[in-house]
This record gives structure tokens, C-alpha cells and sequence, in this order.
């Protein structure tokens, strides 16, 4: 009788005797899968299986996840490369973004240039302490945490205040030194950087309106109560709208305002950053084309 070799490999057996390991599978899927040794990405079924993205969706997901850092992952780019146009991608994108999966950030370069960055999430949600949690389940545990202190009431929001014609920067100095010199005149006057610049403008209207500081000091500090007072800037605000002085009679038109500086957002068509007022969701050159 031959002598069998020992250092051969055995043979790998199939799952089932007899043949084919899904032969009592009737209907349905069957898997015949083949470990991946190279070029894989692992996917989570959070994705594959999600009810709430469409199936473009979840392919460009896939496919954004298996691509390597720095690989251009915008409307443009993902349009040359599948055959959906740029709406239905776009709105895939979105579909993602709304599910945590994708981010997209507009940073602006040091030389002035604004680009967009898209940041691929493949566990919307989870952090490092989770991932890592399973690493130190035969730790010591740690100390209980303390109890989460109790929600801070919410302060009320103060009165509006007028506003000046033509807020010059200047002006609105001048009023926010004079709103920081009141708790000299009273202690109790001791306003914080936000209260003073909520009130900054309601002072600079009085200004503006030939009102000398030592009169706009003298409204604002004179027959204050007796009591403490609980929240000075609240009364401040009402004596600056209250105590109003008419503008003068005769007085030079103020400049008109600098015009509105829209928001940044990114053009459907080829994402690329530009601002304009409405509901637009193209740029001037997508528009045109």
C-alpha cells in the first residue's frame, strides 16, 4: 500500500454531500460567494438594505465609499461617470446628506478660491468610542457618571431697540463706550458684552439724532427704582424705545444701506459655490446653458 503525503493540502468539501449545498433552495436568492482577497470595500446592510434611499442613492453611496481619498466625488464628476444626468444624481445626493451619509463643506483656500469638499460616512452616527467599545469589554469599568445637571432656564430674549439711520462704525462705538460707562453712575447698571451690543444700536439712534451723550446718559440713569434690578437691560431697552427723541427738523439724507450679502450654496448643475438671492439652485452659467 502507497504511503500517503502529509504536508498535502486537503481538499475543501462541499457544504452539502451529494453535490450542490442550495439543491433544497426552492425560490428566492442564492448566494455563491468567494472570499475577497484584494479590492473590496465592506459595505453595512444599514445601507444596502435601506428602505428610505432609492436605489440610485444607495449605489452612488457605494460607489463614493469605495473610492480612494482625495478621488473627485462631485455632481460633475459622477455624471461623466454614470449614465443618470445631473438632476437625478443631485437629488440622490441630497438623499444621502439628509441620511447622514454624505457631507458637503464649502472651505475657502488661503489665495481666496472657494471649493467644495464632500466627506463620505460609512456609519452615519457612530464614533470612535463606539467602534473601539468592543476592545475594552474585559477592562476595569469606569466610575458611574454623575447625573447630567439640570436644564438652564431660558432666558427671555430683551425688547427691540430703535436702530439708526446710517450705523456708521464710529457711531456705534461711541454708543457702546457710552453703554459701558453707565455703572459708573449706578453699579447696578453692569451690563455683559451681549446686552451691550443689543442696545449699542438703540443708542447710536438717539445719537444720530443730535441727542448730546451726557442727555442720553442722563435718560437712561435717572429715577431708576430702588430695588435691585433683576434685569437692567431689559429696562434700558424700554427707555431707549419709550423715551424716543423726534430726528431733527432739518437734516441731510443718510446714504442708503450696503446691499444684502446672500448666503453660499451649491449649483445643482456643477456644484460649484455661488450666491443669489431666492430660491435658485443653479448659477448664472448653468442658467444661461
Amino acid at each position: 500500500m502507497d504511503t500517503q503525503n502529509l504536508s498535502a493540502r486537503r481538499r475543501a468539501r462541499s457544504g452539502v454531500a451529494g453535490g450542490n449545498p442550495h439543491s433544497d433552495v426552492r425560490s428566492g436568492v442564492v448566494h455563491d460567494n468567494t472570499r475577497h482577497a484584494s479590492r473590496f470595500t465592506v459595505i453595512g446592510n444599514h445601507l444596502a438594505q435601506n428602505g428610505a434611499l432609492s436605489g440610485l442613492a444607495i449605489g452612488l453611496a457605494v460607489h463614493i465609499q469605495s473610492l480612494p481619498t482625495g478621488a473627485p466625488a462631485d455632481i460633475k464628476a459622477l455624471s461623466a461617470r454614470f449614465p443618470e444626468g445631473t438632476r437625478r444624481i443631485a437629488s440622490a445626493l441630497r438623499e444621502l446628506e439628509a441620511h447622514g451619509y454624505l457631507r458637503r463643506e464649502v472651505k475657502r483656500l488661503p489665495n481666496g478660491r472657494i471649493i467644495t469638499r464632500t466627506i463620505s460616512c460609512n456609519q452615519p452616527g457612530a464614533t470612535r468610542e463606539h467602534q473601539s467599545g468592543a476592545t475594552r469589554e474585559h477592562q476595569q469599568p469606569a466610575d458611574p457618571a454623575p447625573p447630567p445637571p439640570p436644564p438652564p432656564r431660558k432666558k427671555r430674549a430683551l425688547p427691540p431697540v430703535p436702530r439708526p439711520s446710517y450705523p456708521s462704525p464710529a457711531l456705534v462705538q461711541q454708543a457702546t463706550d457710552l453703554l459701558a460707562g453707565l455703572r459708573r453712575v449706578d453699579p447696578r447698571l453692569l451690563l455683559s458684552a451681549c446686552d451691550t451690543a443689543h442696545l449699542a444700536p438703540g443708542v447710536a439712534a438717539w445719537l444720530e439724532r443730535d441727542v448730546p451723550p451726557g442727555a442720553v446718559r442722563h435718560a437712561l440713569t435717572t429715577d431708576l427704582p430702588p430695588e435691585d434690578l433683576h434685569r437692567p437691560a431689559a429696562l434700558l431697552a424700554y427707555r431707549l424705545t419709550a423715551q424716543l427723541p423726534p430726528p431733527p427738523a432739518f437734516r441731510a439724507p443718510a446714504p442708503p444701506p450696503p446691499p444684502p450679502r446672500h448666503e453660499l450654496r451649491n449649483c445643482d448643475g456643477c456644484d460649484r459655490a455661488f450666491r443669489a438671492p431666492g430660491p435658485d439652485t443653479r448659477c448664472r452659467d448653468c442658467r444661461d446653458t
